[in-house]
């Protein structure tokens, strides 16, 4: 699920909320589904082998079975899959507490989405009712209100951008710039910039109440938003009559993990098997890589990526961007060979069996290795309209077709480390 910036940006990098292409609800469609019977699917849903690789470990077996750890340490919290906040399947959340700069004064928040394609915390106004007014609005250099209209695949989010403290676990990020979804009225969306679908302005679009963007960047933009023709952020005099605005990197709604005083390098999102599906599953997203003696990395393959995150790689001999993204519900790729589901949920695919597949990953540093994986029938996955966590579930990528998203049904049965690009240290995916 991560942002789409400028044209000028994707020549360098995709940037896009890769998981909401179409959100499969579970109550919408299991009144669809009501006569396709229950579950179904394979299990072993993903695998990976790298040459060379130290392949013993949890976190890249040839068969998926790591357990998260208990998230009982200061560096971690509780990863939940199940109905979240507005019942839609392959939703990873957890709480987060927004305080006031240096108070006391805060509302903790269930069902944020864990999100390691995108970057910085943004919360939908409707959810964090009880605590924006107390957040200071950010100025732009020319004084007005500062805000963002960050571009998704599926449409984009407008809200300002404030500054909060934020506590996730036992661990603290002070006044960080966050963005508040929702909180300006339609009419001052800018004629330019906000063209990508509709405004995401409530937790029922966003389908969960807010959105941690973890991934291996600690700002959401960088140096393309610190020109004005390419930012994504703008000033609003009154809140009204927004333009675009430069913003400095440091000024950027940023990565909250990356503020933390300690285990700031980076986090692992930690889910548990599942063989087919499952009403939910509770998993642990740990924060710092080699900071404590529960987050060292061992038994994984490292691939360097690009500072975004993007891996390259191949599927059925086509070269494609390769991206690991908790924040897109399904394994998402261009397949012909794939039937999709008929009637609705088109964008899913739905074999008649069960499809094992694979498709290469190659690191920026030259690291190689090949991902197994099985895709269902979507329909059969969710047919029961109880289950929330769905292995097996994958659709077409549609507008991206060199693109190849390794969704939420890649984590199930993993530890996938994301290693931040900070302090001199190169951005890395390992699994």
């Amino acid at each position: 699920m991560r942002p789409m910036f400028s044209s000028s940006s994707l020549s360098s990098l995709l940037c896009f909320k890769s998981g909401l292409f179409r959100w499969l609800a579970v109550l919408s469609l299991s009144l669809f589904l009501a006569a396709c019977g229950g579950g179904g699917g394979d299990s072993d849903n993903n695998s990976v082998s790298s040459p060379g690789a130290n392949n013993g470990g949890a976190g890249s077996s040839d068969t998926p079975g790591a357990q998260p750890i208990a998230a009982t340490a200061a560096n971690t919290v509780p990863i939940t899959v199940g109905p979240g906040a507005q019942n839609f399947i392959n939703i990873p959340n957890v709480s987060v507490t927004v305080c006031a700069p240096g108070t006391s004064t805060c509302q903790t928040i269930d069902n944020i989405q864990v999100d390691t394609g995108s970057y910085g915390l943004r919360l939908a106004s409707d959810a964090a009712a009880q605590i924006i007014t107390n957040l200071p609005i950010n100025q732009s250099t020319s004084g007005g209100q500062l805000a963002q209209c960050t571009q998704f695949a599926d449409g984009f989010t407008w809200g300002t951008v404030r500054t909060a403290d934020v506590k996730i676990g036992g661990e603290t990020a002070s006044a960080i710039p966050v963005q508040v979804v929702g909180d300006l009225a339609d009419s001052t969306v800018p004629a330019s910039g906000c063209i990508n679908g509709s405004n995401e302005r409530t937790s029922r679009q966003l389908g969960a109440n807010g959105i941690l963007g973890v991934g291996v960047s600690p700002t959401d933009c960088g140096t393309a938003c610190t020109n004005p023709v390419t930012s994504n952020y703008y000033s609003c005099p009154s809140g009204t009559n927004c333009s675009q605005v430069a913003v400095a990197v440091a000024n950027q709604v940023v990565n909250p993990v990356t503020k933390f005083a300690t285990d700031n390098n980076g986090v692992i999102v930690q889910l548990p098997p599942v063989a087919s599906a499952a009403a939910s599953v509770t998993g642990t997203l740990v924060f710092g890589i080699g900071t404590q003696s529960n987050n060292t990395l061992t038994g994984a393959t490292s691939f360097r990526s690009s500072a975004f995150g993007n891996l390259s790689g191949t599927y059925k001999g086509a070269t494609v961007t390769t991206i690991v993204d908790s924040g897109s519900n399904g394994l998402f790729f261009n397949d012909t060979s794939l039937p999709a589901c008929t009637t609705t949920f088109t964008d899913f695919y739905c074999p008649a069996s069960s499809q094992t597949l694979s498709s290469t990953v190659r690191g920026l540093d030259g690291t190689t290795g090949t991902v197994n994986f099985t895709v269902a029938n979507a329909k059969t996955l969710a047919g029961s309209g109880t289950n929330y966590a769905l292995n097996g579930l994958a659709g077409n990528i549609g507008s991206f077709p060199t693109l190849f998203d390794f969704g939420l049904p890649f984590f199930f049965g993993r530890h996938v480390y994301f290693g931040f690009g900070t302090n001199g240290n190169s951005p890395f995916v390992a699994f």
